[in-house]
């Protein structure tokens, strides 16, 4: 675990610092998807969470899911090309796993890569706190609506 601010961050994912979506590849070449504790804690109260159909694709920097919450209302903007495969239908239900547990039960999708390259750009392991630090140094975050 890598401790940024007030919040954890799995080292083992792979993070899209400026989306606050972090990324796990799983043993059959998919990758599971979700925001991370902090996202979630900026967005309040998770109220609905509606993700993009199965078996379409999306593209780098576009939509594949939108969170709306208590605070913020917005579009989960992908960190590369892909496809969606696989939703998670209990988040659909119990949108306050997205809070509760934003790197265990509350994940979003599991997409499959258009290129092997998907990594690119994105921070892991010791890279994350430096990375994290210098994103939220932009205040990007709070000028961020859909």
């Amino acid at each position: 675990m890598v401790q940024v601010q007030d919040r954890e961050f799995p080292d083992h994912l792979y993070y899209d610092m400026e989306n606050q979506i972090w990324y796990e590849p799983l043993a059959d070449g998919t990758v599971r998807a979700g925001f991370t504790t902090w996202a979630a804690s900026l967005m309040g109260d998770v109220l609905v969470f509606t993700p993009k159909r199965l078996n379409r694709d999306f593209e780098k920097g576009r939509s594949f899911a939108v969170v709306e919450g208590g605070k913020w209302i917005g579009s989960a903007r992908a960190a590369f090309d892909g496809v969606v495969l696989a939703h998670n239908e209990t988040l659909m239900r119990k949108t306050e796993l997205l809070n509760e547990d934003a790197f265990g039960a509350g994940w979003m999708l599991i997409v499959r890569p258009a290129r092997a390259d998907w990594r690119e750009g994105l921070v892991t392991g010791p890279e994350i706190a430096p990375a994290f630090e210098a994103w939220l140094t932009t205040d990007a975050y709070k000028n961020r609506a859909s």
